[in-house]
């Protein structure tokens, strides 16, 4: 087994890069975790109201594919937090794909687990919207209140009042200016941030609380979100770093021995470990922003942690978690902050789970059958088309601004408190241009998207940006997803 892991760290090494240390995919240190409690506990009664209002709350994993378990596994889990704290179904909305827990790669048919040692976190999470109904426009319906734009799945909307208070918790793969969805396109920035400005317009909330798992979560908000909307939103990451998986095969700790895929991410199990571990009609939001940002950080090792983030009005992280997150009784005596966690966190990069998780299924397999062989040829043209995005790229970069200035123009980094693309329309015109002769972007190439911003920042026009592209992907394979197979991204 410590030769796969050997070897898996070699084609990583050689392609990607995965910050993965070696030692953790191919053996064991004397580290073992601490046991996690399992029990979800039954809501308290008449928890649903803060201050004569009621706690709402949309749950959101923006992922499909066993490879990706972790996001519907945090929004699992986050369900049943806020599920002991008191917080109606009625007042609970959750989207995500559900193929995870009856999944045949599923070793614990109809669980979903979030921690190596921890109990199911999937039993009695509602099933709003899933499948083909996980979209952004669902998602902004759903915010905005509006029963009559949603399409399918249970129809629930916020249907909040003005004082009432509304949390938003997001799990999956970002880029910047972009959060992923199952269902294409993904969800930008700027629609983003209108459907938030739509909601205070509209005078049904006292205040909101979002939590942003994403790569480049940062880049959602920078230079875009206001701080009078009386929203306070929290990132995994700023705008030019990834975030991170944890609790994955290999690691330390590892999950059980029987799961080839990551359980959790690291800033989603931060905040929701803490959430656990206090009591939150004494911890403040402020100091849960602090634990988290510690712990996801991994302790300042920032080559294998990023950095939290905060936007919008700051003048909420003063009050206290409850409002947003509903109170557990079973925690009444514990104090503000009875766990520090330490330890350092094993962790892979978001985009190169599922190069972990394809590699499990891998070495698992036995030697010298077909299926094995299928699954190198997997690895293998995933690794090669990601060689295909990337190297797309360069060579559009080269096309438009020259063979000197064609990688730092595509790589340039706006200031901090500017957004990611002065025009929005171009960016998403732009991704077509190239999904339509390059091929899908995928979760990995969504982080092209400063490249694409970049161009339409440089004023490239549409034309300039077609000829390159053609004279960049005129000769790419077809089974590199296309994106009329998918939709288009943008």
């Amino acid at each position: 087994m410590a030769s796969y892991g050997f070897a898996f760290c070699v084609i990583l090494m050689l392609f990607v890069g995965v910050t993965v240390p070696c030692e953790a995919l191919g053996g064991r240190r004397s580290w073992r975790p601490k046991p996690w409690d399992p029990i979800i506990r039954q809501p308290v009664d008449g928890g649903e109201a803060a201050d004569d209002g009621t706690r709402w709350a949309v749950l959101v994993a923006g992922s499909n594919g066993f490879g990706n378990y972790r996001h519907q596994a945090d929004v699992c889990h986050a369900y049943q937090i806020l599920k002991k704290g008191g917080l109606k179904d009625d007042n609970i909305i959750v989207f995500m794909y559900d193929d995870i827990a009856n999944n045949d790669l599923n070793p614990r048919k109809g669980v979903i687990i979030n921690h190596p040692t921890g109990g199911d976190v999937y039993a009695g999470v509602p099933k709003d919207y899933t499948g083909e109904q996980v979209t952004a426009d669902n998602l902004y319906a759903v915010i905005l209140g509006d029963k009559n734009a949603v399409k399918g799945g249970s129809g629930k909307v916020i249907n909040s009042k003005p004082n009432d208070r509304i949390f938003i918790y997001y799990s999956d793969h970002g880029g910047p200016g972009v959060l992923g969805m199952p269902n294409m396109p993904y969800l930008y920035a700027k629609d983003f941030i209108e459907v938030l400005k739509k909601k205070h317009a509209s005078n049904s909330y006292k205040e909101m609380v979002l939590y942003i798992e994403a790569c480049e979560s940062g880049s959602i908000f920078e230079g875009m979100m206001p701080d009078n909307l009386d929203i306070y939103v929290t990132t995994a990451s700023n705008a030019v770093e990834s975030s991170w998986g944890t609790y994955c095969p290999g690691m330390d700790p590892a999950p059980p021995s029987e799961f080839i895929t990551c359980l959790g991410d690291l800033y989603s199990v931060a905040w929701m470990e803490d959430s656990e571990s206090h009591n939150l009609k004494r911890e403040t939001v402020e100091q849960q922003y602090q634990q988290v940002k510690e712990r996801t950080s991994n302790y300042n090792t920032y080559n294998a942690g990023s950095h939290v983030m905060e936007y919008g009005n700051k003048s909420i992280k003063a009050e206290k978690v409850y409002l947003y997150q509903g109170f557990d009784p079973a925690t009444i005596n514990l104090p503000p902050n009875r766990i520090n966690f330490k330890d350092h966190m094993d962790v892979v990069n978001q985009r190169d789970a599922d190069l972990l998780f394809l590699w499990e299924r891998y070495k698992r397999l036995e030697d010298g059958t077909k299926k094995k062989a299928e699954f190198l040829k997997e690895i293998t043209d995933t690794l090669l088309h990601r060689e295909h995005l990337d190297g797309s790229m360069d060579i559009i970069g080269v096309i438009l601004f020259g063979p000197e200035k064609g990688p730092s123009a595509l790589k340039s980094v706006r200031d901090q408190g500017l957004p990611l693309v002065d025009d929005w329309e171009c960016l998403k015109s732009t991704v077509r241009l190239f999904e339509a002769h390059c091929g899908s972007l995928t979760q990995y190439g969504m982080k092209h998207m400063r490249a694409f911003a970049n161009i339409c920042n440089n004023g490239v026009s549409q034309d300039e940006m077609e000829e390159a592209c053609m004279a960049a992907c005129s000769g790419h394979e077809a089974k590199w997803s296309p994106p009329s197979n998918r939709g288009y991204s943008a």
